[in-house]
């Protein structure tokens, strides 16, 4: 259902408050029933958790279904867009992680941490902040009418980027040098997140523009497919919450703590690509996703290798693990306001 005047879904249109109430709920039900959830969270492959994969796969195909595949081949038309995307995802973030991370937790808190908590906080932010997103940005790139093809390569290049310099980069920020890079969990992240949604949009386009036409798969089948993926979203802002749930209500001042540096981390990237990609002059198609793959993470990796690193109990996994908690209803908010700015 749309409203005439705007253009807007009855979804889109109340969708703080769905966030909002999807939050609650996830809280109240991890709380609840927490042996549920825990059963749920051992449903997963090396590390990744598979109901939330299937929702988030949900979520990703309509953005793959509209891929122009012939085109794809044309990636150097995305020269200035990717260039940027490099330069914030390798060079910047991990900076910027790192800086805020170490002034927040060990000066501006230093009353309320002991220096052992501090430095695993650090260590968890930084593992965040070298973990460009791989799923949720074709997520949010989707919602906010970026150009698909583009949003493809980007998440190709930066995968490939990231098997080369994630090691080296943690290991020089947080000093640790004998960290074991979990490849199973990147790769079944690229086969679940892009290769297998890629393939199922490909075809699904094929066949649908053939059998139906492009006129009725554009104005009717694609439109058709926006509130499923937010309701996805949103039943997958239950499940993560609902896991959470009780280290969040057991754990609150700590979670709140972490999220403060987190959260300015993630809209200082994200306004200071899209400055720099509006003096590229690049279409806000381009400039978006690039925006918001730099304020996103990946967190499945990140969280993998702060287990194998610092133990499953360790601040280090509670700080990858609130990167997670406030990354939806920020990237939402990031969402908005470019749906807000003019092309």
């Amino acid at each position: 259902m749309t409203d005439k005047k705007t253009g807007i879904g009855f979804f889109e249109k109340y969708l703080s408050i769905w966030v909002a109430a999807c939050i609650v709920i996830g809280v109240v039900l991890g709380s609840l029933f927490p042996g549920v959830f825990q059963v749920l969270t051992h449903i997963q492959v090396s590390g990744i958790n598979l109901p939330i994969a299937i929702l988030v796969w949900a979520m990703i195909f309509p953005m793959m279904v509209q891929i122009d595949f012939g085109s794809l081949g044309q990636s150097m038309q995305f020269k200035k867009g990717l260039f940027l995307t490099l330069f914030i995802n390798w060079v910047l973030k991990p900076l910027s992680m790192a800086l805020f991370a170490w002034v927040f937790f060990k000066y501006l808190y230093a009353a309320f941490l002991s220096p052992e908590q501090a430095q695993e906080y650090i260590a968890g932010a930084i593992l965040l902040g070298a973990a460009p997103c791989t799923a949720m940005v074709f997520v949010w790139s989707f919602l906010t009418k970026g150009n698909a093809n583009y949003t493809l390569v980007q998440v190709a290049v930066n995968d490939i980027v990231l098997l080369v310099l994630f090691v080296p980069i943690v290991s020089l920020l947080i000093g640790v040098s004998d960290i074991h890079i979990p490849y199973d969990t990147l790769f079944y992240s690229v086969v679940l997140f892009v290769l297998l949604p890629l393939l199922a949009g490909f075809f699904a386009n094929k066949i649908l523009v053939r059998k139906k036409g492009k006129e009725w798969f554009q104005q009717s089948f694609l439109p058709g497919l926006k509130p499923i993926s937010i309701l996805a979203l949103l039943l997958t802002l239950v499940l993560i919450f609902a896991y959470q749930g009780p280290q969040i209500v057991s754990n609150p001042w700590n979670i709140f703590l972490i999220a403060i540096p987190l959260t300015i981390q993630t809209y200082f990237i994200f306004f200071t690509t899209w400055i720099m990609g509006r003096k590229l002059r690049l279409n806000k198609d381009i400039a978006g996703p690039s925006a918001l793959i730099g304020a996103s993470n990946f967190f499945e990796l990140a969280v993998v290798v702060a287990i194998l690193l610092f133990g499953i109990d360790s601040g280090a996994v509670l700080a990858t693990v609130v990167g997670v908690l406030i990354e939806v209803p920020v990237m939402l908010s990031l969402v908005w306001w470019v749906n807000k700015q003019k092309g």
